[in-house]
């Protein structure tokens, strides 16, 4: 989190996760520089470490009255929104092995996550921007120094941007130009994000205010001052991504694949060994190997590849191509006597998925597991390793973890997503052929949906309604949030009158009962 005093009051960037981290950064800053209004909440983008805290921070009254201004780049709220809701439940459950939430804070467990410390597992809260920023070079004056903003979306997220203080001479970077290499795809699992792009915002940032810079500071990191080394993180950052995504494209071209890409990737020593580019966060054989697919996708063209077997299903055929397991495990300790993790961990994964009873090779391939935990530079892949030798020895265990799809992140839904939403949560085998086909009045403010079923897809269209609808649903967009959140449920809400259905009410239940509720806990390392 960063907070900029200006002439009346301060500005704060990006506040954390939660609610209470946020609250308790801004009270040891007033300890300290005094009680300083906020006059203004800066979010940088769109992910939740950004805008998670701003409850702890300021009143939501605060900033309806307009004493308080939220500034954000544009497709900010649907960004934030629809990242953690439409993959919201695999991407935080595989958030808790990136973050390293589910491991104990010693040595030989969590020791960061390679671009800080690690996530917080407090109130996650959202209060939406009152200023959006729409386009490069266009100025704000903030509590009284006069900001210049870059636009960079699909960068580091898919609403990003950068600015410049003319007062401060400060350039403030967001993510996408910190002390590490970055991800330009996330372990937990995102969009992949495109390094031609990013590489070319820098440049721009570059042009724009490289020789009047004095000060270069981003999120999660410290500042870098003086000209000359503000010049040299943004042209090293930037040519940092410009190699991965040129190199990996030279090399699609010889016709290497992604595998074969990712492990023969070698970064010029001229931006390998500056530190502000090592692989403390992303590492350069995922990115590659994430540049690869962006461009090509997941088939690498050799057509014995283009309808492997299922996991399990090949698994036990491996296993028992191998000579069983018996056979396997012997051959694997001594591998892993000689030190070859990285085929242990691949070979007896087979066995666990023939077998998932078999302990001694989930506890063989938790050794491998740890030892690459141990070797690994990234904090992410660190976590990742060490999270399912966890796992692998003491099955799935319930742990603190941050909860994205949290009250506000519902309530700033638009009502477009969540009618895709709901379409996500559709069990297409419940749904078979029924058809079926739904009226729903939100009143003047949000409008009317039509919403149809058939083919086992969930449609809706914003503005229309039905003659012959199986149902009609007046309600409030506070009922269905209300209904969303577990605070009524349907039949209550419909036996109170905060929702009225004119038609076949059984047909509406009949929908409800075709959607399935995602299970956060399961399986990764097992299957």
């Amino acid at each position: 989190m960063t907070i900029i005093e200006g002439t009346e009051g301060i500005t704060i960037v990006d506040p954390l996760v939660s609610a209470e981290t946020a609250k308790a950064a801004l009270d040891l800053y007033r300890q300290h520089r005094g009680d300083k209004p906020v006059k203004a909440v800066i979010y940088t983008h769109s992910h939740v470490d950004h805008y998670g805290g701003v409850r702890g921070i300021v009143e939501e009254a605060d900033v309806a009255s307009g004493a308080v201004k939220i500034y954000a780049p544009e497709g900010f709220l649907e960004a934030a929104v629809a990242e953690n809701v439409m993959a919201g439940t695999a991407m935080s459950r595989r958030a808790s092995y990136m973050y390293g939430n589910l491991l104990n804070a010693d040595p030989k467990g969590q020791v960061g996550a390679g671009l800080g410390t690690t996530t917080s597992a407090g109130t996650v809260t959202l209060i939406p921007p009152t200023n959006i920023i729409t386009e490069t070079g266009q100025k704000e004056t903030i509590d009284g120094l006069t900001y210049e903003f870059l636009m960079a979306p699909g960068s580091e997220a898919p609403s990003e941007m950068l600015w410049y203080i003319e007062e401060k001479k400060a350039i403030q970077t967001s993510e996408d130009a910190t002390h590490t290499l970055h991800n330009t795809y996330s372990l937990r699992g995102a969009k992949i994000r495109e390094p031609l792009p990013w590489s070319k915002y820098l440049n721009e940032a570059l042009i724009m205010w490289g020789d009047e810079a004095e000060i270069i500071f981003a999120q999660h990191h410290w500042p870098t001052w003086g000209n000359d080394n503000v010049r040299e993180l943004l042209s090293k950052q930037r040519d940092l991504y410009r190699f991965i995504n040129d190199q990996t494209l030279h090399m699609v071209n010889q016709g290497m694949t992604m595998r074969e890409i990712a492990e023969a990737f070698k970064l010029p020593d001229s931006l390998a060994t500056f530190w502000a580019n090592r692989g403390y966060y992303g590492s350069v054989y995922h990115d590659v190997a994430a540049t690869y697919v962006l461009y090509l996708g997941w088939f690498d063209g050799n057509p014995s590849t283009l309808h492997e077997l299922p996991p399990v299903e090949a698994s036990k055929r491996y296993v028992e191509f191998m000579g069983g397991a018996d056979a396997v495990m012997e051959k694997a300790r001594k591998s892993y006597e000689d030190g070859d993790y990285r085929w242990v961990a691949e070979v007896v994964n087979h066995v666990v998925f023939a077998d998932p009873d078999n302990q001694a090779a989930k506890n063989l391939v938790a050794d491998a597991l740890e030892q690459q935990g141990y070797q690994a530079e990234s904090g992410p892949r660190r976590n990742f390793y060490l999270t399912g030798a966890k796992e692998l020895r003491e099955g799935v265990t319930q742990l603190p973890t941050p909860n994205t799809a949290s009250p506000d992140t519902v309530r700033a839904m638009s009502l477009d997503l969540f009618f895709d939403y709901l379409g996500v949560r559709l069990n297409s085998q419940k749904a078979g052929d029924t058809k079926l086909t739904f009226n729903f009045d939100f009143g003047e403010k949000d409008g009317k949906y039509l919403l149809q079923l058939e083919n086992g897809v969930l449609n809706n269209t914003a503005g229309r309604q039905a003659d012959n609808a199986d149902a009609t649903i007046t309600l409030t967009r506070d009922s269905l949030n209300g209904i969303v959140l577990g605070e009524t449920t349907l039949d209550k809400a419909t036996a109170d009158g905060s929702v009225k259905v004119t038609g076949d009410n059984a047909k509406l239940g009949q929908l409800v009962s075709m959607l399935d509720n995602f299970e956060f806990w399961f399986n990764i390392v097992t299957p």
